[in-house]
C-alpha cells in the first residue's frame, strides 16, 4: 500500500474498541485500495512494564507493526484525562513528544475528536489537528500525503502547509503568541490568510456509510452491541452541553438506509443488541416509523433496541409501546437538575411532570430499574437546588411504588448518579468558573445522607478528576509542560480511579508554576481573549454570551427546528437556513 495509518485511542482495550469514531475512520480508510489502517490502544500498566522491560516498542493490534514505522498516527481525543495516555503511547513508541523535534523518518502525529475544539493544551505535541467531522477531511489529508511522498525532495513543513489549506485542519506550529506586551495574547497565524480554523462538516450523513464490517472484540467491551448513528447534532440548546453546540446543525440519516444497514450488520456480526446513536434520539423526525421497520425483522429474533439518549419530554406512549415489544435494555432519564428553576437556567426544557411520567411509563412497560442523572455545581446552583434532587426522587418512588404486581414490588429501583459540572469551550457557560472542590464535596455529602432511601442507589463522580477536566478543557499551551511532568511522575490512566494520582498532578502544577484554579475556577470576563479564539466551530461568540445572560435570567431560547436562534451556524451552509 502507499499509506500506512495507525488509528490510536488512548485508553484500555475495553473502552477503546467501543469507540464508534475509530470504527468509522477504519472503514473509510481500509475501503481505499492503497491505504492500510490499523488500530493501537493504550496498554494497561502490567503490559507497559513488560514493554519497557523487554525494550519492545508499542505496536499495532492487527500486524504488530511498531508505531514508529507508520506513516501517520491519528489519535481520537474524547476525554481530557486521556492526555497522559497519549503521551505515554508516544513515549513507548520512541517518537519525540514535540512536533519541532520530529524528522523525516518520524510519522506524522495528528489528532481529532471533540476535545479538539480547544486543542491548545496539547497543541505542541501534534503536527496537525482536525477540528470537526473527521470523515470530511481524512481522505483529503491522505491524498496530500501520497502526493508529498512522491516528491524527490520533501520536508515535513511542505506537507503541513498543504494540509493547512484543508478546511478543518489546524497546524499548531503555524500559530504563535505575539510577544508579551504587544497587543492581546491571542494566537496569531503565520499565514496571513489563515487566521481562523473553520470546523469541517459532513453536510449529509447519507453520504457517509456506516462501518461495513465492524470488528468483533475478543474480550467484552464496555459497549458490546451493534451501534448505528441515526443523526448528528441537536437543536435543544442545553447551555452546559458542548456536543449540542459543536455538532450543529442537525443532520439525519434516511430511515431506509438505517434499516438496510442494520439488517446487513446483524447478519455480519451476530449481535443481538442495537444502539441507535444520536445526541437526542427521540428527536429523530421519524423515530416511530424507524422503530417499526426495525421491529419487522428484530422482534422475531428477540433483538434488543437501546435508545441511549432519550429526553423525558420525547417519550410518547407510541414510542414506549414499541420499545416494550422487544427485550429491554437500560432506561435512563437525565433531568440534570432537581429544581425547575435550575433546569430553566441550563435550558434543559423539561418539566417535573415530564420526568415523573417518563419514569412511570418505563415502570408500566416492564422496566424495574430507572436511572436518573444529575449535575452538581451548575451555574447559580444553591443548596436548595441540591435538596430538590432527593425530593424529586422521593416523589417518583412514592407515586410508582405500587405500579408493579405484588411479587415484583421489591424489584422496582431508582439509580441516581451525579457528576460535577465542567465548563466547556463553545458553550454559553464557557465563561463560568467551576464550583470549588469543597463545595462539590459538601453537596455530595448532602445527597449521600438524603438518598438513603429503600430502593434507591446513589453513585457520584470524583470531584478531583472533574477539576482536571475543567483545567484542560479551558487551558492554554502552557499546560503541555504540566502534562509532561505528570507523566514523568507516573500519571497515566487518569480516568481510572485505581490509577488516578491527584497528589502527583498537584506537584506537576507547582513545579510548572501554574495554578489549577486559574483555569478551572476563575470566572472569565466578557471581553477576555479565550485560548480557543482562533477556532471557528460555526457558533458565534456573541450568541454564546447572549445565551449566558439569558440563562442568568432563566429565559428559554427557541428550538432550532421551529425558529432560528441566530447562533451563526447558517454561514457554514452558504448563508441559507440550516437543514
Amino acid at each position: 500500500v502507499a499509506l500506512h495509518v495507525a488509528l490510536a485511542f488512548p485508553d484500555l482495550y475495553e473502552i477503546a474498541t467501543s469507540h464508534f469514531g475509530i470504527q468509522i475512520l477504519y472503514s473509510i480508510l481500509n475501503n481505499e485500495n492503497d491505504i492500510l489502517a490499523e488500530r493501537v490502544f493504550a496498554p494497561a500498566t502490567d503490559m507497559e512494564a513488560l514493554l519497557r522491560e523487554k525494550k519492545v516498542s508499542l505496536f499495532s493490534l492487527e500486524s504488530k507493526t511498531p508505531l514508529k514505522k507508520f506513516d501517520i498516527i491519528g489519535f481520537s481525543l474524547l476525554y481530557e484525562l486521556n492526555y497522559t495516555n497519549m503521551l505515554n503511547m508516544l513515549d513507548l513508541s520512541g517518537i519525540p513528544f514535540f512536533t519541532h523535534a520530529r524528522g523525516n523518518i518520524d510519522p506524522f502525529i495528528i489528532a481529532g475528536g471533540p476535545c479538539m475544539c480547544n486543542p491548545e493544551p496539547i497543541a505542541d505535541f501534534f503536527d496537525a489537528i482536525v477540528v470537526g467531522d473527521g470523515e470530511a477531511v481524512i481522505l483529503q489529508m491522505a491524498d496530500d500525503w501520497k502526493q508529498w511522498r512522491k516528491k524527490s525532495t520533501r520536508d515535513r513543513h511542505s506537507l503541513l502547509k498543504s494540509w493547512s489549506q484543508i478546511k478543518g485542519v489546524y497546524i499548531p506550529s503555524f500559530f504563535e503568541y505575539p510577544p508579551s506586551g504587544r497587543g492581546p495574547r491571542r494566537l496569531i497565524s503565520k499565514q496571513a490568510d489563515r487566521q481562523y480554523v473553520e470546523r469541517a462538516v459532513v453536510p449529509d450523513l447519507n453520504d457517509v456509510s456506516s462501518p461495513q464490517l465492524p470488528i468483533i472484540p475478543f474480550g467484552k467491551p464496555i459497549h458490546d452491541r451493534l451501534r448505528m448513528e441515526i443523526a448528528r447534532g441537536c437543536t435543544r440548546g442545553c447551555r452546559f452541553c458542548q456536543a449540542g453546540m459543536i455538532y450543529r446543525p442537525v443532520r439525519e440519516r434516511h430511515p431506509q438506509r438505517i434499516v438496510s444497514s442494520i439488517e446487513r450488520l446483524l447478519t455480519a456480526t451476530g449481535y443481538e443488541d442495537i444502539s441507535l446513536l444520536s445526541l437526542s434520539t427521540g428527536d429523530y423526525s421519524c423515530i416511530a416509523r424507524l422503530m417499526e421497520q426495525i421491529m419487522a425483522f428484530g422482534e422475531t429474533d428477540h433483538v434488543a433496541i437501546s435508545l441511549p439518549s432519550l429526553r423525558a419530554g420525547s417519550l410518547t406512549p407510541e414510542l414506549m409501546e414499541l420499545i416494550r415489544r422487544v427485550r429491554k435494555t437500560g432506561f435512563t432519564i437525565a433531568p440534570e437538575a432537581g429544581s425547575q428553576r435550575l433546569r430553566d437556567v441550563i435550558n434543559k426544557n423539561i418539566t417535573e411532570e415530564d420526568i415523573m411520567s417518563g419514569s412511570g411509563s418505563a415502570f408500566r412497560a416492564g422496566w424495574t430499574r430507572v436511572k436518573l442523572y444529575f449535575m452538581l455545581g451548575l451555574p447559580t446552583e444553591t443548596m436548595e437546588d441540591v435538596q430538590a434532587i432527593p425530593d424529586l426522587v422521593g416523589r417518583i418512588r412514592e407515586r410508582y411504588r405500587d405500579i408493579a404486581a405484588k411479587k415484583d414490588r421489591k424489584r422496582l429501583s431508582i439509580a441516581v448518579g451525579t457528576s460535577s459540572f465542567v465548563p466547556k469551550p463553545f458553550t454559553p457557560f464557557q465563561w463560568v468558573g467551576q464550583d470549588r472542590l469543597e463545595s462539590l464535596r459538601e453537596k455530595q455529602q448532602l445527597l449521600k445522607q438524603k438518598l438513603r432511601i429503600p430502593g434507591v442507589e446513589y453513585r457520584w463522580h470524583d470531584v478531583q478528576t472533574s477539576l482536571l477536566e475543567a483545567v484542560f478543557a479551558r487551558g492554554d499551551r502552557r499546560l503541555g509542560a504540566v502534562m509532561l511532568r505528570a507523566l514523568q511522575k507516573g500519571c497515566r490512566l487518569d480516568g481510572w480511579a485505581e490509577h488516578f494520582r491527584y497528589d502527583l498532578w498537584m506537584e506537576a502544577f507547582r513545579e510548572a508554576g501554574l495554578e489549577p484554579v486559574f483555569y478551572a475556577n476563575r470566572v472569565r470576563a466578557e471581553g477576555e481573549i479565550l485560548p480557543w479564539e482562533h477556532i471557528d466551530i460555526g457558533v458565534s461568540k456573541s450568541y454564546l454570551w447572549r445565551e449566558y445572560q439569558r440563562a442568568l435570567r432563566g429565559e428559554d431560547p427557541p428550538d432550532c427546528r421551529t425558529q432560528c436562534a441566530g447562533c451563526g451556524v447558517q454561514k457554514s451552509w452558504g448563508g441559507g437556513l440550516c437543514p
